[in-house]
């Protein structure tokens, strides 16, 4: 077994979120895997295996500390680029077919970077006012800033509160704890003329109970964008920043295409590659 370490969504050097993925991982147990997550400490980690369908190049399994994930947007990019640096070949010429919990999804290169095709809602729609309460209440954020309230779980199950802006998600506080489950986002306009479009922030609630902040988050951001673009709360392209509260610089790049389909990209850097000695 191989064990690669890469930092997904950086803006530079080591300013992304980390991914573990660990290869030749076949002979692992459910609970081996998640006892190699837990120990790791990362937000997510993958294990790449052989797909079951004809159509995929490989099939991911992907983990988070508190168990098995059907779908994941930085471990998408993270194990598309260990997959091709252990000399993956795409089935279909610049298009990498992943097999995961969700289906199939499509990652494609762009420049230096990687995309993955947003998968589809598994939940979609307003937020009951008691969602909503729930959820000022777990991020912090301030009542009079709250937009919308919105479902846009494609996978993991995203609570979206857009806000009035980016220095209003910055400025939210939240709580420590929560319970098992909870997975609830922030996102509001930086306004015109700054590097980036969107402020991003995502939280989800630990094994321990711990209420953690995410430092970049594809699923989250995908679902923000799909339902961005679908209001025309934006429009084309756009950038997103994320994790700037927990020590990290993540850059998100969101667009919609001729299609109608909504894509997500970022950097995505192999910082290590070592052999996996034991998981007992």
């Amino acid at each position: 077994m191989k064990l690669d370490l890469v930092d997904v969504f950086g803006s530079g050097p080591l300013s992304g979120n980390p991914l573990g993925v660990v290869h030749g991982g076949e002979g692992l147990s459910d609970e081996q895997m998640l006892r190699l997550t837990q120990w790791l400490g990362f937000s997510e980690t993958t294990f790449l295996l052989d797909p079951s369908d004809e159509r995929a190049d490989y099939r991911v399994r992907i983990f988070y500390p508190g168990g098995e994930l059907p779908f994941a947007g930085h471990p998408t990019l993270g194990s598309a680029r260990a997959w091709l640096a252990a000399g993956g070949i795409p089935g279909s010429d610049g298009v990498i077919i992943q097999e995961c919990g969700v289906g199939l999804v499509e990652v494609r290169s762009e420049d230096d970077r990687l995309a993955f095709k947003a998968p589809a809602f598994t939940k979609y729609g307003p937020m009951t006012s008691e969602e909503r309460d729930f959820a000022i209440s777990m991020t912090g954020a301030d009542p009079d800033t709250v937009e919308e309230a919105v479902h846009v779980a494609n996978g993991p199950g995203w609570q979206l509160l857009r806000l009035k802006s980016a220095s209003d998600v910055l400025a939210a506080s939240p709580s420590f704890t929560a319970p098992l489950g909870t997975d609830i986002g922030l996102a509001g306009p930086a306004g015109e003329g700054g590097e980036v479009d969107w402020e991003i922030r995502a939280f989800f609630s630990d094994t321990l109970g711990r209420f953690r902040e995410d430092p970049v988050t594809g699923s989250f951001n995908a679902g923000v964008a799909k339902h961005l673009f679908a209001h025309g709360l934006a429009t084309g392209s756009y950038k997103a920043a994320q994790g700037r509260k927990t020590g990290a610089d993540g850059a998100i790049h969101c667009a919609i295409d001729e299609d109608g389909e909504t894509w997500i990209g970022g950097t995505a850097d192999i910082v290590s590659s070592q052999g996996l000695l034991a998981v007992d």
